[in-house]
Order: structure tokens, then sequence, then C-alpha cells
């Protein structure tokens, strides 16, 4: 597996694009805000070749999703996520209101496609991503998890040394809580790419991370 990361938008939020050696890829969180962000990953994806089969979101807060309308238009892609979330998608101008104070204008989103539950799985080249349901941050949080590579991404849910707010409309701490310990019975070894800032693994957060120890 091979993982590129994406800092855009000016919440620093983390879009992945992830391949492998048959050059199928997902971008998961295509947070880009403006049309630069976006050009970087599209050059990306030209110079490996990457044919991208599946456009991704960990949740639906605006900061992971304002990308998918330049992916949509470019690739033909609509955004697969738990439609626990379709709510706060459909009223995005209201939830970014509710986040910063003030609207911020930006293009229409395209309509939700594949639903993605618990167990769902997600499939590009040899690669299998296991959808993990994790309600907390918002009622339709979801983490992808290759069992085979090791690796989690875990949006929102899961932060080096933290983890998500539940201030925001759908949110809730015992939910994230709960989440959080299940999050904790993934091996060890597992590489965990955040939602925003550094990586981290889940021996490291079990040992370090007050809220996922409880």
């Amino acid at each position: 597996m091979k993982i590129k990361t994406f800092e855009v938008n000016p919440l620093c939020e983390n879009c992945y694009v992830v391949s492998d050696d048959t050059k199928e890829a997902v971008i998961i969180d295509c947070g880009c805000s403006d049309e630069h962000e976006w050009e970087d990953i599209k050059k990306y994806i030209s110079s490996e070749g990457l044919e991208v089969k599946h456009l991704l979101n960990t949740h639906l807060h605006f900061d992971h999703v304002w990308g998918n309308t330049f992916v949509h238009r470019d690739l033909g892609l609509r955004p697969e996520a738990n439609y626990e979330d379709l709510h706060i998608y459909e009223h995005m101008d209201e939830q970014i209101k509710s986040v910063v104070g003030v609207g911020i204008p930006h293009p229409p989103l395209p309509p939700l496609g594949t639903s993605l539950l618990d167990g769902s799985e997600v499939t590009f080249g040899n690669t299998t991503l296991k959808v993990l349901t994790t309600p907390g941050h918002s009622r339709g949080c979801i983490c992808f998890y290759s069992e085979k590579d090791d690796v989690l991404f875990s949006g929102d849910t899961l932060f080096c040394g933290s983890c998500g707010r539940t201030d925001l409309e759908g949110g809730n701490y015992h939910d994230i809580m709960l989440s959080l310990q299940k999050l904790a019975t993934l091996p060890d070894q597992t590489k965990v790419f955040c939602g925003h800032g550094p990586s981290t693994t889940i021996e490291r957060e079990k040992r370090y991370n007050l809220y996922l120890r409880g």
C-alpha cells in the first residue's frame, strides 16, 4: 500500500490518496477548498499513473468534503459515506455557519453514492478496506481498516494523543468513548492515519492517549 498525504484547507485536514501495486487507488476525505489544492492532487494521480476507483469520506463535515465537487467533476466519482451524516451534508451552509460563525461560499456538492455500513468492504486493486462505524464526532463517522497492511484511516474519531470533538451536530461523548474502545481492539502495530495532524499507532494511543485509555 502506498499512501500520499495532502494537507488541505484552512483547517489543515489530511486528504489521502491510497494505491497499491496495481495502480488502482482511492481518495479519502478530499477536503480541498480551492482549485489549486485539487490541482496538486490531480498532478500526483497523473504522475503515478493511478486509476481512482472510489471517493471515500470518513464523515461529512465540511472540511472533509469540500473537494468532493472537484473529484466528481473531473473523475466522475460520487462520494461514498455513512448516510447517518446525510442531514449535515445536505445542509452544508448551516453546518459551516455553526462551526465558523459565518457562511463560506462553496460550489454545490455532488449527491452521495454508496452508503457504507459497519462491515462493508471497499475494494481496489489487491486491497480491501473494511468499514468500521465509529459514531461520536458525528453520527456517521466511519474508519477504513486494512487488516493486510495494518493500516487504519481514522478520520476525526482518533487523533494522535486526542480524539474528535463532540460538541457539533450529531456529536456524542459517550458514543465516541465506545468507538475508541472499539479501535483499541485492533492490533497494536496498526498504523493510524488521522483526519488532522500526524499519524500514530494503536499501541502508542493505548499507552499515552487518555481518551483511549478510558
